[in-house]
């Protein structure tokens, strides 16, 4: 079997163990598989944690990660690993392919949601995330993609090439029913769920006045306020731009100094924003992720090399840095960068507990009264970062935070949207999410994860925020950005005239300036 993931990191696993139960075909993928020990913990009833929410729904021990490791030790045990011919090894093969495409195999897999719950709340910690990108991979090579995975994972470069066309679309389907019902027919999109509409203008990466130049980063900097790199995500980007927006206002107003990660000088589609590849990732498409990981990681790798944080607002995305990536075969470019990238709840969290973090908040009245809801994403959930969720929402003055006891939303990514999975999707809500926000319907909800925040649109009255946002809201500044930035632009205006257009060469265009004005007044 030739695998598509790098798997080295699982080589020595279960080496002279004889209990190890490692399958025949696979190599270190097979040694993934074989880290789970068959204690069957995840069979077990609980409201607590997230693993496995498929399992929780069902009771299916099949739809368990032990169960899926049962039936893919099974199929990777399909004829010998000894085969000395080429016709004995394409014979090995084809039966290992088809015992990879088994009905029940194929079914355990296809529900497994990647929600990372395994890799934290299993005892051996099997990523079965991961090992469903490897199943994919193997499926896309021997099956081919279905249309609705080709749209799903090109959405991003959909975005960027065609955004207003995209736009349109989206607005018309979801306000015509007949254009949703004549989508689930073609594409298999549930006509039942809401598509999330994209902005009339996308975020705009502006730089801050002043901030150093990538080709002038050193391991010391000069500047006198620490620099941190905000990752702005395709999600961010197209659909809520504001997040993006309220994230550059925490920071600069915690006196650190932001670059937008933008695309390195040398890449051949500057104008293409970045991308983490996790949509490509997430339908199997291994080799089309990878491109997309190295772009982001040639943009990413001299601000890691320069100790600068890189922080990220959407969980999957970020989090992608510091897990996928390392599996993608980049090198130790992928290392460097996922030691130097962090959530902004941890990267908060750390300054806090570092002293250095200082945020001029209002007083307790802006908040309001009454407890407001947290919901974390599964990825979070995944690395503990719902810790540092507390922690900085700890120091907001007036806000009572109360984590939603709750597993997965069940939206997970494009789960919930596709028509044979969106019924069992609601059902994963129901487990306890969508209750307890019925319960309390006038309060507010903070949940960092695109895909909680729409699962709760669609269901619910409630419309939820990034943490982001409630921080930027809970701001006590003199002056709004965009007040800041216009004043910023009337001075040198003044100079401008009174210095003639020399100035202006000399210390830049008034294009630039006049761009982020219109990026932070649109909405």
């Amino acid at each position: 079997m030739k695998t598509v993931l790098d798997w080295s990191a699982y080589q020595d696993a279960g080496m002279g163990d004889a209990y190890a139960d490692i399958p025949k075909q696979g190599g270190d993928f097979a040694k993934a598989v074989a880290v789970c020990i068959n204690s069957r913990q995840c069979e077990t009833e609980t409201s607590k944690g997230v693993m496995c929410p498929s399992f929780r729904v069902t009771g299916d021990p099949a739809l368990s990660t032990g169960g899926r490791v049962r039936l893919l030790k099974a199929a990777l045990n399909t004829g010998s690993a000894d085969a000395h011919s080429a016709d004995a090894t394409q014979r090995e093969a084809s039966l290992l392919d088809a015992a990879l495409a088994d009905p029940t195999l194929a079914r355990a897999m296809d529900l497994c949601v990647a929600c990372k719950g395994c890799k934290r709340e299993c005892e051996s910690n099997v990523d079965m995330a991961l090992i469903k990108s490897e199943y994919l991979a193997q499926r896309v090579r021997r099956d081919g993609l279905r249309w609705r995975a080709r749209l799903f994972a090109a959405l991003p470069d959909w975005l960027s090439r065609y955004r207003p066309a995209v736009r349109w679309l989206i607005g018309m389907r979801n306000r015509h029913p007949w254009l949703a019902q004549l989508g689930e027919r073609l594409l298999g999109i549930s006509a039942e769920v809401p598509l999330p509409e994209l902005t009339r203008t996308p975020f705009t990466a502006t730089p801050e006045p002043a901030a150093a130049p990538v080709s002038a980063l050193t391991e010391a900097t000069s500047a006198s306020r620490p620099e941190v790199v905000l990752l702005v995500d395709c999600f961010g980007r197209h659909f809520e731009p504001e997040i993006p927006r309220a994230a550059l206002r925490v920071l600069r107003a915690a006196g650190y100094r932001v670059h937008i990660a933008e695309p390195a000088r040398s890449d051949p589609n500057p104008r293409r924003p970045l991308c983490c590849g996790r949509t490509y990732l997430a339908q199997g498409l291994v080799e089309q992720a990878a491109d997309e990981a190295r772009r982001l990681l040639n943009a990413l790798l001299p601000h890691a090399r320069a100790g600068h944080w890189i922080i990220g607002l959407e969980p999957s995305c970020l989090l992608s840095l510091r897990d996928d990536h390392l599996a993608l075969g980049l090198g130790d470019a992928a290392r460097v960068v996922a030691e130097r990238s962090l959530l902004l709840e941890e990267f908060l969290a750390k300054e806090l507990m570092a002293k250095r973090l200082k945020l001029p908040f209002a007083d307790a009245q802006a908040h309001g009264s009454g407890t407001t809801l947290v919901h974390g994403h599964c990825h979070q959930k995944a690395v503990g970062a719902m810790k540092s969720m507390r922690k900085v929402l700890k120091v907001l003055p007036g806000l009572t935070p109360e984590i939603i006891d709750a597993g997965c939303c069940g939206m997970a990514g494009t789960f919930g949207l596709e028509q044979e999975h969106a019924e069992l999707s609601r059902q994963m809500a129901e487990l306890a999410l969508l209750p307890q926000l019925r319960a309390n319907p006038s309060a507010p909800v903070i949940a960092n994860g695109f895909s909680c925040r729409q699962q709760m649109r669609a269901h619910t009255a409630h419309r939820p925020r990034h943490l982001a946002q409630v921080l930027a809201d809970a701001l006590d500044l003199e002056m709004e950005p965009w007040q800041e930035v216009a004043t910023q632009q009337a001075v040198e205006q003044n100079r401008a005239k009174q210095n003639g257009w020399a100035w202006l060469r000399h210390h830049g265009s008034a294009q630039a300036k006049q761009g982020r004005v219109s990026q932070v007044t649109e909405r």
